[in-house]
């Protein structure tokens, strides 16, 4: 019986693996992937790679196969590899994996990896935190999967100083127009970037008001939606004539 280990491959650009993701990456004897895993950290394997990802709105792996394929790999491998994007404990379902794991008897280990929040942040240059503006954070999202309840995204939202919503592009005008009938200002500064840490990473500055007024254009990476008074500085460094409208390239 091997041993999985399930790695966080990070937000996407490949010098942000860490250095104990990437020796295991290099010595697993296969490596389950997630779909959006950058192709140079899928170079760093030497073993077999198996493509279990999934993406909204297209042919995606179901979870249970997922949970199948790992339990049988690690019956046939000594080192096997569940590469997920970010991190594998937050949004990764990385606890069906885990459940399927311990049933199974085997081992298993989680290597963390830098989430896409922290990621935006970074490029954002506005700390999820601030002195005296924001003492709290709350990691969300709207998506839920087949079956599940409705997601009670919007009394945590309004709790915190900073919000951060995973997988919400395609609901973002909806969710500023709810977060502003709770009571959040219209003027509430928001930031959703595209692809974080990549190379064609994008970014919209706007408001929770501008953000309700019009849908965004669909994107083809994934997205975090910031909002917060964390993000004011950022903001007031956009050319307002063109916020509002689409993802501007950072180049």
């Amino acid at each position: 019986m091997g041993k999985v280990y399930l790695v966080g491959a990070g937000p996407g650009a490949p010098d942000l693996l860490t250095l104990r993701a990437a020796r295991l990456i290099e010595s697993a004897d296969v490596v389950l992937h997630d779909a959006l895993v950058h192709p140079e950290v899928l170079a760093l394997a030497r073993g077999r790679l198996v493509d279990v990802g999934k993406r909204y709105g297209k042919v995606s792996t179901e979870q249970r196969f997922t949970n199948r394929a790992l339990v049988a790999a690690a019956r046939s491998h000594a080192l096997v590899v569940r590469l997920k994007g970010g991190d594998p404990m937050l949004f990764g379902r990385a606890q069906e994996e885990l459940d399927a794991l311990a049933a199974a008897g085997i081992e298993v280990e989680v290597v963390p990896g830098i989430t896409a929040a922290l990621a935006a942040a970074a490029s954002l240059k506005a700390s999820l935190t601030r002195r005296g503006i924001a003492r709290s954070v709350a990691f969300l999202t709207p998506r839920v999967g087949e079956g599940e309840a409705a997601s009670r995204w919007l009394p945590a939202a309004m709790g915190a100083d900073t919000i951060v919503l995973y997988m919400a592009a395609g609901v973002a005008q909806s969710i500023a127009a709810e977060l502003i009938q709770a009571g959040k200002a219209a003027h509430t500064p928001a930031a959703l970037v595209e692809s974080a840490s990549l190379e064609g990473e994008t970014r919209l500055l706007t408001s929770l008001g501008e953000l309700a007024a019009r849908p965004l254009a669909r994107a083809e990476g994934p997205v975090v939606l910031c909002i917060g008074e964390s993000f004011a500085a950022s903001m007031a460094q956009v050319d307002r004539a063109a916020s509002g409208t689409h993802l501007a390239s950072t180049g």
